[in-house]
């Protein structure tokens, strides 16, 4: 079988991409969020280095969304009716998105944390 082009292969994965950020309401929340931080980065002024650890950890809970999406087309389309094994897969593949999220979270507390901080503190010093 031929290989698609690059740029066919290129678009599909965008498709796919949208297709999660457009259906699944958890997608949208952590693209918003996402977004929400890199943005609040900028407004700290972290450095290069701190903000690529934050794209690297926001891409990777969006990658687990997709992996998590991609387990449950697949779930649902071999298994139509209820089975506890179907479960359990849509259950762990969802399982490992919190625990990516839950990781999101603390390097954005640690990486933002101590520079929010000092900007809150400083406004309120009024200085």
């Amino acid at each position: 079988m031929k290989q698609p082009s690059f740029g066919r292969s290129l678009l599909h994965a965008i498709n796919g991409l949208a297709f999660t950020v457009r259906t699944q309401r958890n997608a949208k929340i952590h693209v918003v969020f996402g977004s929400l931080v890199l943005i609040m980065a900028v407004w700290l002024q972290l450095d290069l280095q701190q903000i690529s650890i934050l794209i690297l950890t926001i891409g990777g809970v969006i990658a687990g969304e997709t992996i998590n999406t991609t387990v449950e087309a697949v779930v649902d389309l071999l298994s139509p009716e209820f089975h506890e094994r179907a479960k359990i897969a849509k259950d762990v593949s969802a399982g490992a998105v919190l625990i990516l999220s839950l990781a999101a979270i603390l390097v954005g507390l640690l990486t933002m944390g101590p520079p929010l901080w000092e900007r809150v503190s400083q406004f309120t010093r009024g200085g």
